[in-house]
């Protein structure tokens, strides 16, 4: 069994609803989840967009190999909408997103899936979900736990805790 450290995202829709069939999707074709950060209202990053983001960490334990997760994950994005268009560059608003932060504590640079997550350390919105699970989690490359990336890292957008009887408005 392998832990995991899923980022799910999402600006589009009833993002609390998405959210709870991620979780539903994640538990029943991945593994098993053992913990979950709070919620958090964070701005888009990287590009504009009028609805703020939810985010939350999903702590996985899971038997799939890191490609088979990958792939799995992928296919949960599009059964909760998620439209990828090739024509646009750079990110857009979507239903759901959900990234492989770390897998254990490999290291893999494939192809299709880089873990650690490569901007991981640059993104304040992954960074302090993170820290609600583990904070003192090692980043395989950095050599430095999730508190010490969150203390250094220089992204100044805002990360807003929700109320969990406001999640995802």
């Amino acid at each position: 069994m392998a832990t995991c450290y899923v980022l799910f995202g999402s600006n589009l829709g009833e993002k609390d609803r998405i959210f709870m069939q991620a979780c539903l999707l994640i538990n029943n074709r991945c593994g098993r989840i053992v913990g979950l950060s709070a919620a958090y209202a964070s701005e888009p990053w990287g590009f504009e967009a009028e609805e703020w983001f939810l985010n939350r960490v999903i702590v996985l334990e899971t038997d799939l190999a890191p490609e088979a997760l990958l792939h799995e994950l992928l296919a949960i994005e599009r059964e909760l909408g998620r439209v990828r268009h090739p024509e646009v560059q750079g990110y857009s608003s979507r239903t759901a997103d959900l990234d492989i932060l770390y897998y254990d504590d490999r290291i893999i640079q494939a192809e299709a899936l880089t873990v650690p997550h490569p901007r991981l350390h640059l993104r304040r919105f992954a960074l302090v979900p993170m820290c609600d699970v583990a904070p003192e989690l090692v980043h395989p490359v950095l050599q430095r736990t999730q508190a010490e990336l969150l203390q250094r890292c220089h992204d100044d957008s805002v990360v807003r805790k929700i109320a969990e009887t406001n999640v995802g408005k």
